[in-house]
């Protein structure tokens, strides 16, 4: 990375690490916004108490600095609000509003709150209410779209602060008066430019720098792109640059004039990698990304990014890996450039090419969770060195890092309403990567949004097919989480539209589903008539595994009715297509359930007989943990039937098994007293 990255949306200079970074100018609208903050409000002069946090609008045009304004701001106030700032972005780089959803979500996400992955937009404001309820916060709310998102984020209660930047007013709010912003003031103004130049070049010629502030109009964002061209060419005087920009003075906005003379400046790979960053989801680029982009190696594409930097084109993103970001103020410029200089096959094979760069990282990503398996080593030895990960340390850190991008590479993958191969493999490899490093429980409200992706487009586009697959994936994350009543209508709707796409595989995973959630329900008459639907299914297309697992969950169904004979019946056609299958691990499994029903059903001597046949299979499946539940099952069984001494022998079989493994051991205690 280059030791100087600078914000091109404001009038903040991040230079090396070890040194203080500088905040220039804007001292009148510092003090007008601290003032404000103690301003009394309209609530407060007419006798009633402010019911909400007090809203601050930093109020122009991107580049004029107002994000720099507001984190100044943040930084001077932060003491008075204990429990620090949060941030959010309310529109994406190409001015799409964010859906306050999403918002809520991700501030409750950097409070450690959680909340349902199904809420919908309501329930997510109410819970970060709640949340900041009992907080004293200061929210970051920039490049805010319209007053309705504020509206909804605004915390109910005046302990807290919330700092808005947008480019207009915001009618809506009430109470609010916009800071708007201007130019830098030409001391500043001057000071920024110099600490790009160096400041020889400025003192000998301070007119110069002055007519270049001038040209600039004072803007931030302007005033460091003029500063960059110049850091790169140590030869050029101050009054080279002020002559370029005032030939062609009638042309645009100021920003605009710098970016197109530091944009014709650069060397035509580095021109077209830029003008494909517009391309880049979320705005956030890494080497991966600009190197699919433009067709180049990542050692390469990283070189070229670090120059963008340096010339204020990009700033280094707040990330542990070596990730930028394209400003705001130059996004819709960005991306009208490629549109003028790249044909559209151009743009979508760029496209194309970052996301299939991207499944291949997630691809790798998961791969290495799996190296107990020689296949997973083997495909994992296969893939390019750029494209692997070391361990799954480094794996996991990635994907948690790049998470914005990931997703709004999902949002990109189908924005076009299709479902293309490269979008299925896409969401299929997120998916997969996040489970394997996060868990389900912990995915799961990024798992919904992409399943939810899914199924806008396939019923938009009439998919019967991909709408029962994410209907099924829906529901299972909501029967994961507890919204087991939610789950159920989800697979209903999953079932009529398998059977619409003529997919048995939808249609019978559905009907156990519909079962299974009936059963969660304590509903278990409409539960064993359900799996009893999905058995039929498997009986007539002879999937004799699945039978036998659908066998087993009718006998849980009742058992849980206490129906103990026709559970102990269908626990021995679930054995008999365990033995059929060659499945030793299920038979001894079911075996052990078939034992636990014959005690409850009142014959501990059959249960005894079937728990020592289960420990047989289990031996065969080299299942410790099963084996040494089953001796206590049998030791708890034979202390019944007066026999202690046979008991302890049992005991002390379990005890010899699980000696290395002091946890398993207390779980499987803990299970068996339960039951």
């Amino acid at each position: 990375m280059t030791d100087q990255a600078v914000d091109t949306d404001g009038a903040r200079l991040s230079q090396d690490p070890a040194e203080d970074s500088g905040f220039l100018g804007r001292t009148r609208e510092l003090k007008e916004l601290r003032a404000d903050i103690e301003r009394a409000g309209l609530d407060t002069l007419s006798g009633r108490k402010a019911p909400r946090a007090r809203v601050l609008l930093i109020a122009g045009r991107p580049g004029s600095g107002r994000t720099a304004l507001a984190e100044e701001l943040a930084a001077q106030v932060v003491d008075a609000y204990p429990d620090g700032v949060l941030r959010a972005r309310l529109s994406e780089p190409d001015g799409t509003r964010v859906p306050v959803g999403r918002l809520a979500r991700d501030l409750l996400t950097e409070m450690d709150r959680t909340a349902p992955p199904g809420a919908d937009e309501d329930d997510l404001t109410e819970a970060l209410r709640a949340a900041l309820a009992d907080r004293r916060v200061l929210l970051l709310l920039d490049a805010v779209a319209d007053a309705e998102q504020v509206d909804a984020l605004l915390p109910d209660t005046p302990d807290c602060l919330a700092v808005a930047v947008a480019e207009g007013p915001l009618t809506g709010i009430a109470d609010v008066r916009p800071c708007t912003l201007g130019g830098l003031d030409t001391k500043s103004a001057v000071e920024l430019l110099s600490r790009h130049t160096g400041s020889v070049r400025i003192t000998v010629d301070p007119r110069a720098a002055e007519q270049l502030v001038e040209l600039c109009q004072a803007q931030p964002a302007a005033l460091t792109l003029a500063g960059g061209w110049l850091a790169a060419r140590p030869q050029a005087a101050v009054a080279d640059l002020a002559k370029h920009l005032h030939a062609e003075a009638e042309e645009g906005s100021a920003l605009g004039r710098v970016f197109r003379l530091v944009h014709a400046s650069l060397p035509g790979t580095a021109a077209r990698m830029l003008r494909l960053l517009s391309l880049a989801p979320a705005g956030l680029v890494d080497p991966h990304t600009a190197s699919a982009l433009a067709g180049c190696s990542v050692s390469g594409a990283r070189t070229t990014l670090d120059d963008f930097v340096a010339l204020g084109l990009l700033r280094a993103a707040d990330s542990p890996l070596p990730e930028y970001e394209v400003p705001g103020c130059l996004h819709a410029r960005l991306a009208r450039l490629a549109r003028k200089h790249e044909r559209p096959a151009e743009l979508q094979l760029a496209r194309a090419r970052m996301l299939e760069r991207t499944v291949r990282l997630l691809q790798s990503c998961r791969a290495v969770t799996e190296t107990d398996s020689p296949q997973a080593r083997e495909k994992l030895l296969a893939t390019p060195r750029d494209l692997r990960f070391p361990h799954p340390r480094a794996a996991a850190d990635w994907l948690r890092a790049r998470r914005p991008a990931l997703l709004a590479a999902a949002r990109l993958a189908v924005a076009d309403g299709e479902l293309d191969t490269l979008a299925r493999r896409l969401m299929s490899q997120l998916v997969r990567a996040m489970v394997a490093h996060f868990g389900t429980q912990a995915a799961a409200p990024d798992l919904y949004g992409v399943h939810r992706l899914v199924l806008d487009v396939a019923e938009r586009r009439e998919l019967p097919r991909e709408k029962a697959a994410a209907l099924l994936n829906l529901a299972d994350l909501d029967a994961r989480t507890g919204r087991t009543a939610e789950a159920l209508v989800r697979y209903r709707a999953a079932l009529d539209a398998g059977r619409e796409a003529n997919d048995p595989y939808a249609t019978g995973r559905a009907m156990e589903s519909v079962g299974g959630a009936h059963l969660e329900l304590g509903d278990y008459d409409r539960a064993a008539d359900w799996f009893g639907r999905a058995l039929a299914q498997r009986l007539a297309r002879d999937e004799r595994a699945d039978a036998a697992r659908v066998y087993g969950r009718i006998a849980t169904a009742h058992t849980y009715a206490g129906r103990y004979g026709e559970a102990v019946r269908s626990w021995r056609a679930a054995i008999a297509g365990y033995r059929r299958t060659g499945d030793v691990a299920a038979h001894a499994r079911a075996l052990s359930e078939l034992a636990r029903v014959q005690e409850y059903a009142g014959r501990p001597e059959e249960s005894l007989r079937t728990c020592q046949e289960a420990v047989d299979w289990a031996r065969r499946a080299e299942d410790d943990r099963l084996q040494a539940a089953l001796h206590l099952r049998l030791a708890d069984t034979l202390d019944r039937l007066g026999d202690p001494t046979a008991a302890g022998l049992q005991r002390s079989a379990a005890e010899r098994m699980l000696r290395e493994d002091p946890a398993d051991a207390c779980e499987i205690r803990s299970a068996e007293s339960e039951d």
